[in-house]
């Protein structure tokens, strides 16, 4: 009995010690806000009934998102959610800490067309980037087009940009609240004045210059019904061609399959403005064709090159006749052939680059040779060769990264590229083809000390064998003894591999 009331004045004692020190904490934090008191969903009697079986589906009503009911809903559930969520004291300094984290420069990579420099610039919180222009790379540029001017409500994008070879004209696409549908218009980018010309109804394509700069070719479907634009399935896609100063309805109709409905066409102009390369696609399968059209040759017919869809095949560039391509044909991983279009059998090809353990991801020609982007254990290496496919040399990165960019003219003698990690925001490079270095164009100033932070890369062998690729991130001068928290996040599928990036 002793025995028994001495462990219940324990636990009582131990038990009053922690009520005090709840209290105390209790008294120390900040008052919560008390739960939200939720609108009632209602409910309705929708049954439907599969194979026999009788399903309730009592919320059917709010699939529809138009209707006054469900937008009613909605807004209920939102004065709910941020009526408790602003009334949490942490969230102002919160707030402040992640504004001042986002609230940093970031541009885009550069090009060079006709000895001015074009890239994008976001000063830190603004919605959309900004084009600029600019005369040489030490000179501040100028604003060539700012999408977030061009509606009150900020809902139109620029979707997408073409320059002429001389840079002295842009076409360039605008997309309205986030729909697929583009509308096409040139600027003057010396005068920053739009030209009359305006193409409608495009979608899933890009503009591709003449070598003259006379026009463009584009992709596009027939005008839609005003009622079924963003609703209706988009078929028979058709290639066209636009002569600057002309109104569209006198477009040029390049290529057309009546027979085909759910073919996409792309059409590029070669860099020495002879063919036309036409990339044929099935919705959303990464193999596709290529078919050509003669630029030189009056009311040349269109040729079916690699009609056959059996993997992918990325245009490089060419020299007349001969065109390179990045393929995965009898090549998972990737490499590059030339094929003579005058004699296009498979057994012709000429392999330049071959299949490595690394996956082939880009390859573009600059300064008469081939830089080549590789995914390897999920960070990126860069690796440059001459055209013919002798190995030159490898891209020296700033460190264990994400890279991306390279691109440029057959005659440039420098190309950009972009390179981030886990802890370095991307930063902007300039790589000079002739000496094989690169140096910083525009690093962005964030306030984080990055310095104070290291990535290392680890590997684990799966259930299967696999050997997987992990990056870790931590403070420098922490033991990794097993005993720290973790944030562990991983991704598996659709060919999709998570590389470094700053977050």
């Amino acid at each position: 009995m002793a025995k028994d009331r001495k462990c219940r004045r324990e636990n009582f004692l131990f038990l009053g010690a922690g009520a005090i020190v709840l209290a105390a904490c209790a008294a120390l934090q900040p008052s919560r806000p008390a739960p939200p008191a939720y609108p009632v969903t209602a409910k309705t009697n929708q049954i439907d009934t599969y194979h026999g079986v009788r399903v309730p589906d009592p919320y059917r009503w709010l699939e529809d998102d138009n209707s006054p009911e469900t937008k009613a809903w909605v807004e209920a559930q939102n004065k709910v959610t941020f009526g408790y969520l602003e009334k949490i004291p942490e969230r102002d300094t919160l707030r402040k800490r992640l504004t001042e984290l986002w609230n940093y420069e970031r541009y885009g990579v550069p090009v060079q067309f006709g000895g001015r420099y074009f890239y994008t610039k976001n000063d830190g919180l603004q919605n959309q980037s900004v084009l600029y222009s600019a005369d040489s790379l030490e000179s501040p540029g100028r604003p060539l087009l700012d999408p977030n001017k061009l509606s009150k409500d900020g809902t139109v994008a620029l979707s997408g940009s073409a320059l002429t070879e001389d840079g002295k004209l842009i076409a360039y696409g605008l997309s309205e609240a986030g729909s697929d549908w583009q509308r096409w218009k040139v600027r003057d980018v010396g005068t920053g004045e739009d030209l009359t010309d305006e193409i409608r109804w495009v979608k899933f394509s890009g503009a591709s210059w003449t070598k003259d700069g006379s026009g463009f070719f584009y992709s596009r479907y027939r005008e839609p019904d005003d009622k079924t634009q963003l609703t209706a399935l988009n078929r028979f896609h058709k290639l066209y061609f636009h002569h600057i100063g002309s109104p569209q309805a006198e477009d040029t109709l390049i290529y057309e399959r009546p027979d085909k409905e759910d073919w996409g066409f792309s059409g590029g102009v070669t860099e020495d403005g002879r063919y036309l390369i036409i990339s044929v696609s099935k919705g959303t399968d990464t193999k596709n064709g290529i078919f050509y059209k003669d630029l030189q040759e009056a009311n040349a017919a269109v040729v079916e090159l690699l009609p056959e869809f059996d993997a992918l095949y990325d245009f490089i560039t060419n020299d007349g006749p001969i065109f390179w391509f990045r393929t995965d044909s009898q090549a998972p991983r990737g490499r590059v052939v030339s094929i003579d279009i005058r004699d296009s059998q498979k057994a012709r090809w000429k392999e330049i680059i071959g299949e490595s353990k690394d996956t082939l991801r880009s390859v573009s020609a600059v300064n008469d040779q081939l830089i080549a982007t590789y995914l390897k254990d999920a960070s990126s290496a860069v690796r440059i060769f001459e055209l013919g496919g002798k190995p030159l040399r490898e891209v020296t990165l700033p460190g264990l990264g994400a890279a991306g960019g390279f691109g440029g003219l057959r005659k440039d003698k420098e190309t950009f590229y972009s390179f981030t990690s886990f802890t370095e925001p991307a930063t902007l490079y300039r790589y000079d083809m002739l000496k094989g270095t690169s140096s910083i164009f525009r690093r962005p100033a964030v306030k984080f000390d990055s310095g104070a932070y290291e990535t290392k890369q680890v590997f684990y062998t799966s259930k299967d064998g696999t050997r997987i690729p992990m990056f870790i991130t931590h403070k420098k001068g922490l033991r990794l003894n097993g005993l720290n928290p973790t944030y562990l996040y991983g991704y598996g599928g659709f060919n999709i591999s998570l590389t470094p990036g700053f977050s």
